[in-house]
């Protein structure tokens, strides 16, 4: 259906068409290219504001998932009954965090970009990462995504939550 990326933000360069690309290639991987999908880029203030309202967290953040069905099992693809439930959700990314970080660790901005984008993808999937069995699932998941995504377009991305329990 439809991916629809905004820019909300100034403070960072956007390639939107590369990003585009992987993220639709992300969508087929995971089978789920008939449902809607909102990719938000924004600012530190923006994320900080988000991540401070739902997770009660007053810091700016990577990444923040918002998916249309609640309570999907990890994996499990969501069953819409009617055509206006064909959604996923949406992943706002914190492109001034993220630009920020890469910095930091001399990382390539669009591969962690296109890393933190599948991450927020395994989110709206139901994927979760609160305990060691639901992070080791999900680094499983992002692995597998990442892998196919690599042997695609010759890339060499790692998941996001590698080594972060």
């Amino acid at each position: 259906m439809s991916l629809v990326i905004r820019n909300l933000q100034k403070v960072i360069p956007l390639r939107r068409i590369p990003l585009r690309r992987r993220i639709e290639i992300l969508q087929k991987i995971l089978d789920v290219q008939q449902f809607d999908l909102g990719v938000i880029c924004v600012n530190n203030r923006n994320i900080q504001r988000l991540n401070s309202t739902y997770r009660q967290k007053n810091v700016p953040t990577d990444v923040l998932s918002f998916p249309f069905h609640e309570n999907l099992k990890a994996g499990e693809l969501p069953q819409p009954s009617f055509r206006d439930e064909y959604n996923l959700g949406d992943v706002f990314l914190g492109v001034e965090y993220i630009y920020q970080q890469c910095q930091e660790n001399g990382e390539d901005y669009y591969s962690i970009l296109t890393v933190t984008a599948a991450h927020g993808l395994c989110h709206l999937l139901g994927y979760q990462h609160n305990t060691e069995a639901e992070w080791e699932q999900m680094y499983q998941k992002e692995k597998q995504i990442l892998e196919e995504l690599n042997g695609i377009t010759g890339a060499n991305l790692q998941p996001l939550t590698k080594n972060h329990f």
